[in-house]
């Protein structure tokens, strides 16, 4: 029988997209836990930057801990291959986790205004870059029988929220993706869950809450009256990476909007 073991103090995560809202809440929130990270952003160097201020300034006492942070191209094999030389070169070894937050979210909400390219680039960075960061993870987890994979979905996946086809698929195939990976690596330890957050404010996505008026995310649909926070998101994560009986699931986190 496998041990229950869901320590994640001096362990690495890598969170994806940290530049962000809900990604920079998931890094504060697994910093806090005690984990080492390995954190990546796309352009927002400044945002990147002070974050990394932040957190190294609430932890005097632990110099022992690990940050990194990376340059990160999901639209780029290479990039990609390259940020896991960094680490291991960094932090000795893979992510113990891997948040893979980070994606592509130009909201056009008509299908017959959404190009091929346009299409094309929402799968590759929000379903083939993820596909591709498991890849190299898998092999450390997998030695250490021990691993919490996130994927950041959306209510997207669901038909629901207020961007169009071509952001909803590659939403889709990220839960499709984790429902089969979940039921394939339990037995190695790994557990791998998706969050689906919905109407989350201070995000690349939604920067202005005046922009959901009349839509059908307008925060007068909303049920508990109020978008959410990116802090509630990464509340989620945390407890996902800390229950190790959880695998397979897709939680949706809207505020009661379906």
């Amino acid at each position: 029988m496998m041990s229950v073991d869901n320590r994640l103090e001096g362990r690495l995560a890598l969170i994806t997209g940290a530049s962000g809202g809900i990604g920079s809440g998931c890094a504060r929130t697994l910093w806090d836990a005690g984990m080492s990270l390995a954190i990546t952003y796309s352009t927002n160097k400044a945002n990147i930057e002070a974050l990394v201020v932040e957190l190294k300034s609430s932890d005097i006492s632990n110099p022992s801990r690990r940050l990194s942070v990376h340059h990160l191209d999901l639209e780029s094999d290479s990039s990609i291959s390259s940020l896991f030389q960094e680490i291991e070169t960094t932090h000795d070894h893979g992510p113990d986790v891997l948040i893979a937050n980070a994606g592509y979210a130009k909201v056009i909400v008509r299908a017959e205004d959404i190009s091929l390219e346009e299409f094309d680039r929402a799968l590759t960075v929000n379903l083939r870059a993820t596909f591709f960061l498991v890849k190299h993870c898998l092999a450390y987890m997998t030695q250490q029988h021990w691993g919490r994979i996130v994927f950041i979905s959306s209510i997207a996946a669901q038909g629901g929220g207020i961007n169009g086809c071509h952001y909803a698929a590659s939403k889709a195939g990220l839960d499709g993706m984790m429902k089969n990976l979940a039921a394939k690596l339990g037995r190695s330890g790994i557990t791998v869950n998706s969050v689906a957050p919905a109407m989350i404010g201070d995000t690349g996505l939604i920067p202005d809450p005046k922009m959901l008026e009349g839509t059908p995310g307008d925060v007068k649909n909303i049920p508990v009256g109020r978008l959410g926070t990116p802090q509630e998101c990464a509340n989620v994560v945390e407890m996902i990476c800390k229950t190790g009986y959880l695998t397979g699931q897709n939680i949706l986190l809207s505020g009661g909007l379906k």
